[in-house]
């Protein structure tokens, strides 16, 4: 074998098993981490550029009511994939989930409420209080995120 050939059969197999050491896949049927991860990842796509606007002073309204409008339409996204047999890699959820399901409800219904006031402030165009309600979904995100996901 020539050392090129060598080299790169190494790198190769380097990357294999690199790939295998990842985080393991959901095989169950229905695959609900998997969908719950997504839905989750998909809030964040409408939810963060909302703070990138706020910490760089580049408020725009227009911009700001359409992503607020996007997140209002994902936020149920993850919550039916909590189901009772869920709780299995590749979860992040720890087991509080299901051992405290009233806590989990009071959390996700915080977070609702919180994004419907941040929808009632951009719709007012007033950055403060958008500010003020961007910062209240955070900290319904951080409170729920304490409690309910590994870190």
């Amino acid at each position: 074998m020539s050392t090129p050939f060598k080299i790169g059969l190494l790198a190769l197999s380097s990357a294999l098993l690199l790939t295998a050491c990842g985080e393991p896949e959901d095989t169950r049927p229905g695959q609900p981490v998997k969908h719950r991860q997504q839905a989750f990842k998909e809030i964040i796509k409408s939810f963060e550029p909302m703070g990138v606007m706020l910490r760089k002073g580049t408020f725009d309204a227009e911009r700001f009511d359409k992503l607020s409008a996007e997140l209002i339409a994902k936020r149920e996204g993850p919550w039916s994939y909590f189901g009772v047999d869920t709780n299995y890699p590749p979860t992040k959820a720890t087991g509080e989930v299901w051992k405290q399901p009233e806590a989990f409800e009071k959390e996700k219904q915080a977070f609702i409420a919180a994004t419907d006031k941040l929808q009632e402030a951009v719709k007012g165009r007033d950055k403060a209080m958008v500010e003020k309600a961007y910062d209240a979904v955070h900290d319904s995100c951080k409170s729920c995120h304490k409690q309910f996901k590994e870190h």
